[in-house]
């Protein structure tokens, strides 16, 4: 069983910011890539931030300069400070974990349940 909980969400104006938290538990033998998505209300689910064991990131356009991606190896963390928020950052973020679990030690990639980040104009 593997399970990621994600936390930080809620309300905030445009410009102010929030920090993302999500926390991967369970039988993990390694995790590759971590990443945040976000979904907001009819529109389809878009990444917004990749990160790799080692380090590298990337980011959607949209968040370059705004967004950090940063990740804690050892309490199997990935954190998403957002920074200038606009009202078009509005919707549901979701992390995952790409990587090797127990105990078929194939490569899955799980999702969390996704925490809500609304900003207000």
């Amino acid at each position: 069983q593997v399970q990621l909980v994600e936390s930080g969400g809620g309300l905030v104006q445009a410009g102010g910011s929030l920090r993302l938290s999500c926390a991967v538990s369970g039988s993990i033998f390694k995790i590759n890539r971590m990443a945040w998505y976000r979904q907001a209300p009819g529109k389809q689910r878009e990444l917004v931030a990749t990160i790799t064991s080692g380090g590298s990131t990337n980011y959607a356009d949209s968040v370059k300069g705004r967004f950090t991606i940063s990740r804690d190896n050892a309490k199997n963390t990935v954190y998403l400070q957002m920074n200038s928020l606009k009202p078009e950052d509005t919707a549901v973020y979701y992390c995952s974990a790409r990587g090797t679990y127990y105990p078929e030690l194939s490569e899955y990639n799980y999702w969390g349940q996704g925490t809500q980040v609304t900003v207000s104009s």
